[in-house]
């Protein structure tokens, strides 16, 4: 016999809210992390292997889109160390009322625009 209605809990009974969205983000921002803290360490291999490889590599960096890819990397490691603290105090038994997860999770994603513009406002300067 064939269902035609789908099974709850289901994906479309629920509006994505606001807690589940940062924790669907800070665990994408954990994969960039890993993602990228890989291109990190080919790009210090590429230091230590000789100036042609380095050149190379800095020069993929220098590019758009490498520019993009480290701005997605610093973003992202930005959020994950604020939405970190977050939980921690969570740990700690902080800021566990709706408002206050509400509140404390604007702010994170303010600080994270802020503190990602103002770093690389600082790195361009």
């Amino acid at each position: 016999m064939a269902r035609t209605r789908p099974l709850s809990p289901h994906l479309q009974v629920y509006r994505p809210q606001l807690t589940s969205m940062m924790s669907i983000a800070h665990r994408a921002s954990g994969i960039v992390l890993t993602t990228g803290t890989v291109l990190l360490a080919a790009w210090l291999v590429a230091l230590a292997h000789s100036a042609e490889s380095y050149e190379m590599v800095s020069g993929l960096l220098a590019h758009p889109l490498g520019q993009f890819v480290l701005f997605g990397y610093s973003a992202a490691l930005i959020y994950h160390a604020l939405n970190g603290i977050r939980h921690l105090a969570w740990d700690l038994g902080y800021g566990l009322t709706i408002p206050e997860v509400y509140r404390n999770g604007h702010i994170v994603l303010f600080l994270t625009m802020v503190l990602t513009a103002g770093l690389w406002a600082a790195v361009w300067m």
